[in-house]
Formats: structure tokens, sequence, C-alpha cells
């Protein structure tokens, strides 16, 4: 296998000015992080109570009062403070800097002598720790505030925080281990093991990185030790509905290596497998690599939606079977879409192959960014593709799926996790190794890369999900030395262009979906023409909720029908997949939007006026010209239905 992965580029060294991003990439800054705040300190009316500052002033003894919300609540504060640290690193702000120190120093507070760091176990259940690692989250909410502090000492150069989650570390790593006297357990949440991974990598710590194998080379091995802990007479349930439980849920039913379908928790599990994708690079296995190609297979294969989003069941927020992806009852959770995200941001690096980021692309255009109102202070917990309002009634399978998005959650994983995501997207962008710059987002911007020649600048300026149209602009310090540029070629592309400097290029031969080119001169200009039509879409018949049907898509993103372009009643609409797609920009529409229009029937109650149920009578319909919105618009406008898979009129 490659000894050597391609990297991440710092953000610092990364902007964006991008006519479609620009705005989400703002709304981070300039909305979602103080309004995320606010609701932290529970400032807000009208939306559920957070506790989570209050919870850690009590637990620092500078509060008085219980406990409140759910056991993983110190989580949102993590993610909070790793959204500002990104924000910080590309735009400084000594105000925002100023308040997550004062946070920092709150948390470390809170922070028990031996370095133990969980408001819930100090304040409610001093004497509980590590008795339920199946429910209880403790390593799950350490694995948040280290990825958090890693940002932050990345971001600003700041080592307190950093030594606060190393004591919170250094205490895990005496605790769990394979050897005798230690708890040989492992997480009922994964998230801890990517993020030692990562306190690794800023601290060089062999520990970490050691103690992060063992959580992953113990699961599923031997007795289930969730079985094993439930026996223990100090255990305590915290949920009921993991009664009677099922070791697939947290994917321990089998050892990793041995994993080739992607089971239980979608959340829980696409962290774990962001671990497994470093670990192999790490650790050199092939082992692993081959379990993360396999089990990434299995899910954009016949376990993920259209618009990157997995995790089909509204019970227990799981993946069930093959092609089971029901539209209007799906979860869909939005953290699992950035967990698929994540996986195949690590896989690309490791790999050296686009399609990897064609899904994580995927993923961020359609089931992240419908995640957040686009104010910026509304959410979406579970992303359907189909909405019926007035069917999403408490107390039925559909209760988990809301018609419109929220001000917040009492689980409130998702908002943050968004406001990190954006804040981030840099990441996603550009790779490098010593002697190539990779492009994989078409995303207006500039950045600087460190190569073996020296500095490479490079600018972009794109007009992907328009015209197609791209130009970029590479230039890197006069000296003797070549570099290469590595272009992704997205899967959704029927063909393209490019020039070199005014010349045109051809006979291309694409490598893992990435295009290279040698780079000789001090200045390279490229324009690539790609061809991105909007196209109709069809799913594979197995799976059933979408057999005879039709979706639209325009590159990266999957559009929608609304009820207020539409009218109610969507499913009874037939869409001609032989008729003209005709695109139409509306500045005044969203912000800003391309629409698709297109032809098709639509089904009468003609035959349907004395009100009954069922006959024998023939279906009647009418023309109907039909509006579609990108599904990561839906809900900005006024309340109503949505449909993504269409009735194809045959």
């Amino acid at each position: 296998m490659e000894k050597e992965r391609l990297h991440t580029i710092p953000l610092k060294n990364i902007r964006i000015h991008d006519s479609f991003w620009d705005k989400y990439v703002r709304l981070v800054k300039e909305v979602l992080i103080p309004y995320q705040w606010d609701i932290l300190n529970d400032r807000l009316e009208g939306v559920e109570t957070s506790h989570c500052i209050q919870n850690f002033k009590i637990a620092a003894g500078e509060a008085s009062g219980e406990f409140g919300g759910a056991v993983f609540q110190d989580t949102d504060v993590a993610k909070w403070l790793e959204a500002a640290a990104y924000v910080l690193e590309t735009n400084p702000d000594p105000d925002l800097e100023r308040l997550a120190d004062e946070t920092i120093n709150l948390i470390g507070r809170a922070q028990g002598e031996d370095g133990y760091l969980n408001t819930y176990f100090t304040i409610k259940e001093p004497g509980l720790r590590w008795t339920n690692l199946k429910e209880g989250h403790e390593l799950y909410t350490a694995g948040h505030m280290i990825e958090a502090a890693v940002a932050y000492y990345e971001a600003t150069g700041k080592e307190k925080f950093l030594e606060i989650v190393k004591g919170m570390a250094d205490l895990i790593c005496r605790i769990f281990g394979p050897e005798e006297g230690k708890c040989h357990g492992y997480p009922g949440h994964q998230e801890i093991e990517l993020a030692l991974i990562r306190l690794y990598g800023v601290t060089e710590k062999e520990d970490y990185l050691k103690l992060a194998k063992y959580f992953i080379d113990q699961r599923g091995v031997g007795e289930n030790y969730f079985l094993k802990e439930e026996r223990s007479p100090r255990y305590q349930q915290i949920f009921p509905e993991f009664a009677g439980y099922d070791a697939r849920y947290s994917q321990s039913h089998l050892p990793v290596r041995e994993q080739t379908t992607a089971e239980g928790h979608a959340v829980r599990a696409v962290y774990m497998y962001c671990a497994m994708a470093d670990l192999a690079y790490y650790y050199q296995e092939e082992g692993l690599r081959k379990a993360c190609r396999t089990l990434w297979q299995d899910m954009i294969k016949r376990r993920m939606y259209l618009t990157g989003s997995i995790g089909s069941s509204g019970l227990l927020e799981r993946f069930t079977t093959d092609y089971d992806l029901p539209n209007n009852c799906n979860y869909s959770e939005t953290c699992a879409s950035i967990g698929l995200a994540l996986f195949g941001r690590r896989m690309a690096q490791m790999e050296k192959d686009a399609s990897y980021m064609d899904v994580a692309e995927r993923a961020l255009y359609n089931t992240v960014l419908a995640g957040i109102a686009m104010d910026g202070k509304s959410f979406f917990y579970v992303n359907p593709l189909e909405v019926w309002p007035e069917n999403c009634m408490e107390r039925t399978s559909k209760e988990h799926v809301k018609p419109v998005r929220q001000k917040w959650f009492g689980v409130a994983c998702c908002p943050p996790n968004i406001a990190r995501t954006l804040a981030s997207l840099g990441q996603y962008i550009y790779f490098m190794d010593d002697h190539t710059l990779y492009v994989n987002l078409y995303i207006s911007g500039n950045v600087s890369a460190e190569l073996a020649c020296g500095t490479v600048e490079a600018s972009v300026v794109s007009d992907l999900t328009n015209t197609g149209h791209v130009e970029l602009e590479f230039k890197k310090e006069k000296a003797p030395y070549s570099y290469r540029i590595a272009l992704r070629i997205p899967d959704y592309v029927r063909n393209y262009r490019i020039r070199e400097n005014g010349a045109e290029l051809g006979g291309f031969q694409l490598e893992k979906g990435y295009l290279y080119l040698e780079a000789e001169e001090d200045a390279v200009k490229l324009e690539i023409d790609f061809e991105v039509p909007a196209e109709f879409v069809r799913a594979n018949p197995k799976v059933r909720e979408d057999a005879g049907k039709v979706a639209l898509v325009k590159g990266p993103l999957v559009y929608c029908l609304e009820e207020t372009d539409n009218g109610a009643n969507l499913p009874a609409v037939f869409a001609d997949a032989r008729q003209e797609i005709r695109e139409e920009y509306r500045e005044d529409l969203l912000g800003g939007t391309t629409t698709l229009k297109f032809k098709g029937m639509r089904l009468t109650d003609h035959e349907w006026q004395d009100g009954a149920l069922y006959g024998a009578r023939e279906n009647r319909f009418q023309k109907a010209e039909l509006t579609a919105v990108p599904y990561h618009c839906w809900n900005n406008r006024t309340p109503g239905e949505m449909l993504v898979w269409m009735h194809e009129k045959l």
C-alpha cells in the first residue's frame, strides 16, 4: 500500500471567494457562532434549553444546581469551540478568541485533579465513571473535546486547551488497554479513536495512537464487552431503548477487519471507519485498508441515498438492509452525512482516488447544506427525500421527520457539527503531497501550498454548478524544479475541454479520477469547460421505493419539487424524462439559484368526485409545467410538501 497519503492544507492558507459557498462560510462566523453561543448559555426563548455552559459552571463549583441535558451534553460546546477554531484560523477575531479562551478556562476549572473531564458524571453520577461504556458516552465526549483542542492549538498556537485534553487522554490511557488490570472495553459511540489519532498528530505521543488502535482492535473480539458490562452490579441503564442490546448497533458484532456491511447506528459507524482509515495509514496495514474499501463500497452501492445521506431507519438512527431506502420515513441524520464526508476524504487521501470525493461532495452539497436554514438559525436533524407535513405526526412512525427546521434540539449534535464542517470546508477543496497540488472541489478562492519545489500559489474562479466553466492559475517561486497539478474530474461530468495558457490540451489519461499535468513554467493558466447537464437519473430497481421513478440532478446538486411551486399532492406528478430540462437562474429566489423547469403530467381527481376511496376507474392526467429547486434549498420559503423521486411518465 502507499507509504504516504495526501495531506490537507492548513486552513490559514486557503481563502474562499465563491458565489455559491461564500454565504455559508460567512454564515458560520456572522450567525452560527454567536447564535449557538447564546443557546449554549440559555439566553434565547422558544428553543430547547441547552444547559451546556451552566453544567460546566456547576462542575467547576461556580454555580449550584443539577446537571441538565443529555449524558453527552458537553460535546455541544466542544464542537462549538472546534468551529470557532477553524474560523479563527481563517479570519482572526480578537473578540471571538477571547470568548473561546474564557470558555476553555471554564472547562479547565471543571476538570478533576486526575484529568477527568465530563460534567454529567462529575455532577450527577460521580461514583459511576467508566461503568457504562455502552451508553455513558464518556469516551465519545472526550473525543470531541480532544478534536476541539487540537483544532484550537493549530489555529492559535495556544496550548492550554491541549494540556487540558492531554490530561484526560492520559487518564484514559491509564484506564484502558491490553495490560492486566486495565479495562478491556471500548467506546459505545465511536469518536475517541479518530480524536486520539489527531492528538497524536500534534503531540507525537505514541500512547495515543496505540490506544486508538487498541479500541479498534478490541471491538467485536471475544465476548461482547457491552453484554458483559450489563451483568455488573454497578451497571445502570441510561437509555431504556438499549435494553436487549444488539451488537450490530454498535458495530461490535464482529472484529472490524471481518465486517463487510455497514451496520447499526450510522454516525457511530462512519466515525469508526474514519479511525480505521487513519490507522491503516499509520500502521501500513492492508487488513484495515481492505475493510475500509469493502465497507465504503457497501454503503455507496447499497445503503446510501442520492443526496449522500445514510442511515435509513428512524428507529435507533441506523442502517437496515441492502436497498432499503425509504424516502418519507428515513432518518438520514445530518451528522451521518458529515461522517460520510470525513470518511470519504480520508479514503481519497489514502487511495489517491477521486471517486471518494465524488461522494463527499454529494454529501456536502445536499444533506449537509439542507441541515441548515439560509438564515443560520434553524436546523434539520433528519433529512427525508419526501415530506407530507400533515403526516409527520407525533407518536407515529414518522414523528422524527420534521416538516420545518427546528431552532434547536434536546439532542443537538447536528447544529454545531454543521458549523465545524462549514468552517473547515477548505480541508476538502485541496490536497497535496511533496510534488503535487490536488484540486478536489471547484470552489472559487485562493490557496498557498508548500511543495518540494517551493511555494505554489493557486487561484480558482469557478462556475461549476451553472455553466461548468472553471479558470485556474498557478504560480510558483522561480526555481529549477517542476511540480504536478492534479485535477479531479467529477463523475457527473459528461465531457470536458482544457486549455493551458490558451492552447487546447488533449490525449488525457485519468488516474483514479484525477488528471495530472506537469507544471514546468513559473505561471500556468488553465481553463476548463465541464459539460455538466441537468438530467434525470434512476435508481437500481432493487430500491423498491424508487422503482419506476426519476430524480433530477445537475452536477453535485440533487433537485426536488416543492409545494409552493408545484401545488399539493406531489406524488401525483409524473415527470416526462424525454422532454427538455430548462435551466433558469433566479437572482431573486433563495439567495440566487438555478431552477430546473420541465414538462410532466399530474393525476387528476376527476373520476373521484364522489369521494370514493377505491374503484375500477381510469387514471386521468393533465399537463403540468413543473419547477425544481436544489434539495438543500427546500423549506426556506412557505412550508409544504417536498419530493425528490417522481413517477416517470412512460
